[in-house]
């Protein structure tokens, strides 16, 4: 199998799985990670197939919707792969990326690590879409869905969450860009990620301003 097909296969079948999933975390997220991906792999040197597939698979089950369950994902991208013939290396490596490369396990200081530069690129592209204009919509599109109140003054951002906290989080929507999205400019891996996160935390900063003006009716 060509790796062309190999990617289109991997793309139906993501495509298929997240047809009923959350406006943030559905085949347009994936698809603009796995577009970012490419794009940050132009300056660093990769194994593009890796990067790819992962971009690709890295939310095929985001615990969010599976009751927290963090093995789902990982299973069901290395029972896909697995069934694309592909090198056991490769399926190991794609997994592991899924299995790190989430903001909520840098909160814990316990867990296993991974490292590989082909986690560093698809981590930064996730985190990419995560802040800006869009990140900013997928936030409030999530606490939407989640029925959360849009900002309440009198409960504070929780800087110094673990991960359980974290994942059990019911605040306010405007506490998340506190407590995530004004936090990832400063973790990204590669300098075209820094160089992308850079303008788009601005964007976020001018938002919370005009936010906070039209809140105090100034």
């Amino acid at each position: 199998m060509s790796q062309d097909q190999l990617i289109q296969n991997t793309i139906t079948f993501v495509k298929e799985e997240l047809q009923n999933a959350e406006g943030g975390h559905d085949w347009f997220h994936i698809e603009r990670v796995f577009n970012t991906a490419k794009l940050i792999s132009q300056n660093e040197e990769v194994d593009s197939l890796v990067v790819q597939l992962a971009a690709l698979l890295h939310d095929i089950a985001d615990p969010k919707f599976y009751d927290g369950d963090e093995s789902v994902g990982a299973k069901m991208a290395r029972d896909f792969l697995e069934g694309q013939n592909l090198d056991i290396k490769i399926v190991d490596h794609v997994v592991n990326i899924i299995q790190h490369m989430s903001f909520k396990n840098s909160l814990d200081k316990s867990s296993a690590t991974f490292s590989s530069i082909e986690l560093e690129v698809v981590q930064d592209a996730d985190r990419l879409d995560a802040i800006g204009a869009i990140g900013i919509a997928r936030t409030f599109n999530y606490g939407g869905f989640k029925n959360r109140p849009l900002y309440d003054p009198n409960i504070p951002p929780n800087l110094n969450m673990t991960k359980e906290e974290y994942k059990n989080s019911k605040a306010p929507t405007i506490n998340h860009f506190y407590e995530k999205l004004l936090l990832l400019h400063e973790k990204m891996n590669t300098e075209t990620g820094k160089k992308l996160a850079q303008q788009r935390h601005q964007f976020m900063l001018d938002y919370l301003e005009q936010f906070y003006k039209e809140w105090n009716g100034e």
